[in-house]
């Protein structure tokens, strides 16, 4: 939910009165009339931006600062700052000087920018995000209302971020973000883009880099970026957990495919979304279960993931009788080229031992194979 440009100001211009308030402010059920009372008493008819912005700045930590301000879709959609970090050192390690960002909501990708040493230009056309903006960057900003499809400005690269959702559903056609991923090439036809985009699209036709980004296991971006920016390289999955992994397509990919190890791996999503299994598995020493499965297995866990040991592999329709005689009493499910749904499967094993395991389910070959393994272990 959005602000009008009133709301906007009027949040702006008493931002150290709702700093004080917000701590007393719990936003739960139990509280909902509590809650209320207060931002009433204190804030009038603006009792409901108030509380709409506290939610929205829980629900976006680790996004941007937790003074700036925002909405719920501007903080939903917002980049995590150890994502926008990623961004913004590619495109300068590619020499940019100057980026604009066409569709800069409330600046959360400024500062990463600007700490890698380049200008930055914001603009977008809802001038209550543009308040929003001016509040959190500061008065030295350069900020403007500009249409993304409408260029006010040369030179540099153009950063893009078209909103991925509608009316609460994901976009999944390119030609129907917002503005449409077809349309921001068009008008911006000859320099170098950035452009962020849902990681669950096709993106086989597009001519420069490909990468997928994720956060602690959670694949939160793709974004893609014109030949000038690639270096080189047309797909990559950047990983984010306690330490930083790239993995590329210019890495080598001969993997074998083997019976179970000691450990089956799971890759990360960004790895998965990328297609860079083979290359990821190739690095750490690791075979596939089948070619066209993206399960690994190997001696080790690789540092900073997590596996199963391995114990039996069973028909899909033994998988009950495996667990009971193995004395499982809870399992973890994970599947891959098999119509399985996890809940429902577990349900139909009714385990009643104490052991907690866990499950890989994948398709072999022809055959839908259940690989029972210990739990789920973390390297």
């Amino acid at each position: 939910m959005g602000f009008s440009v009133e709301e906007a100001r009027f949040l702006s211009a008493h931002a150290a009165e709702i700093a004080d308030v917000a701590p007393d402010i719990a936003l739960t059920t139990s509280s909902v009339f509590a809650d209320r009372a207060v931002l009433d008493r204190r804030f009038g008819d603006y009792a409901r931006a108030v509380s709409v912005l506290i939610a929205s700045r829980r629900a976006a930590a680790g996004k941007f600062p937790g003074h700036w301000l925002t909405d719920a879709d501007a903080a939903q959609q917002a980049t995590p700052a150890r994502v926008a970090r990623v961004r913004a050192q590619r495109i300068a390690a590619a020499g940019a000087e100057f980026v604009h960002d066409v569709t800069c909501s409330i600046g959360s990708e400024a500062p990463a920018f600007l700490r890698a040493g380049m200008q930055w230009f914001g603009s977008d056309l809802d001038a209550a995000r543009l308040i929003m903006a001016r509040h959190n960057l500061g008065p030295t900003a350069w900020l403007a209302r500009a249409d993304a499809l409408a260029p006010v400005s040369t030179g540099g690269v153009v950063v893009a971020d078209p909103a991925r959702r509608a009316g609460g559903k994901r976009i999944t056609d390119p030609a129907k973000l917002l503005p449409p991923l077809p349309d921001v090439l068009e008008a911006h036809s000859g320099r170098e883009l950035a452009v962020k985009c849902a990681p669950g699209i096709d993106y086989s036709g597009w001519e420069g880099l490909v990468s997928v980004v994720s956060v602690d296991g959670g694949v939160k971006e793709a974004c893609l970026y014109t030949p000038g920016l690639a270096g080189g390289t047309r797909r990559e999955a950047v990983v984010l957990r306690d330490v930083e992994e790239r993995v590329s397509d210019t890495e080598p990919d001969e993997v074998e495919v083997t019976a179970p190890r000691q450990w089956i791996i799971e890759p990360d999503g960004a790895v998965v979304r990328a297609g860079l299994v083979r290359q990821w598995a190739a690095r750490h020493s690791l075979s596939m279960l089948d070619e066209h499965i993206a399960y690994t297995t190997g001696e080790a866990i690789p540092a900073g993931y997590s596996g199963f040991e391995f114990i039996e592999a069973v028909p899909l329709r033994a998988l009950k009788r495996a667990l009971a005689a193995h004395g499982a009493g809870s399992a973890e499910i994970l599947v891959r080229g098999v119509d399985v749904d996890p809940d429902q499967l577990r349900k139909k094993l009714k385990l009643r031992g104490s052991r907690q395991m866990g499950v890989v389910i994948a398709r072999i070959g022809n055959d839908a194979v259940a690989h029972v393994c210990g739990p789920r272990v973390h390297a």
